[in-house]
């Protein structure tokens, strides 16, 4: 099991495979890479906003975090059990399989339990990644502009790429310019997803559990 000090931001943002520039004015142009995740997880707004919701939803994290160490110390001596009965000359494949299912079981209900802890903390983070992933787009077109960039591609669609011809932190710096700050409160109705691409960035995935839940033991038997 993991535990994870702070909020992660676990958005999938994907950037479009290529994005093909306006007709550059500057001296130089050619193929960049960029890293739209990482451009959001530097920027200003993510970081402040990550902090006023590790605050605001400190009570229900905590307890979150408490419950996580608990089921992790509730789970251990059946997965060592179950580790020790698949390492014995002759396993049972029966009795093995059942040990996995109750293991697994009990990771499935302590994953759901968390999940509701942390509930109003995702809901939190991901109104949050919205608002700045809505402007990305923008974010992303200043920046190849300004680089004159004819091709952008991610990093890791590029078979090498040298350092500066990286412009996540320029996608960054346009993201504090265009949103330097957000709210951490979803209004009311709203939903995650709501907002759908914009710029040619696809929308996020749904934020992963903050602070982490039980790691999966994947028993596996005989």
């Amino acid at each position: 099991m993991t535990t994870f000090k702070t909020l992660l931001l676990a958005a999938a943002v994907l950037a479009p495979a290529a994005i093909v520039a306006p007709a550059a004015q500057a001296q130089v142009s050619g193929i960049a890479v960029a890293d739209p995740q990482g451009a959001i997880a530097a920027s200003k707004a993510w970081t402040t906003a990550r902090g006023q919701i590790e605050t605001t939803y400190k009570a229900q994290l905590d307890q979150a975090e408490t419950r996580r160490q608990a089921i992790a110390r509730e789970l251990q001596p059946l997965v060592t059990a179950f580790q020790t009965a698949q390492r014995a000359p002759t396993p049972n494949a029966a009795a093995l399989q059942t040990q996995a299912q109750t293991i697994q079981a009990r990771e499935t209900a302590a994953n759901q339990e968390l999940a509701r802890l942390t509930q109003p903390a995702q809901r939190a983070q991901q109104y949050v990644i919205e608002q700045i992933q809505a402007k990305l787009g923008d974010a992303v077109t200043n920046a190849v502009r300004a680089k004159n960039v004819t091709l952008l591609l991610r990093p890791d669609a590029a078979l090498f790429a040298q350092p500066a011809a990286d412009i996540t932190t320029s996608i960054t710096a346009e993201l504090d310019r265009l949103v330097p700050t957000v709210g951490i409160t979803p209004p009311a109705g709203w939903q995650p997803n709501q907002q759908g691409q914009q710029g040619g960035a696809a929308a996020a995935a749904p934020a992963a559990p903050a602070r982490g839940a039980p790691a999966r033991t994947q028993p596996q038997g005989r």
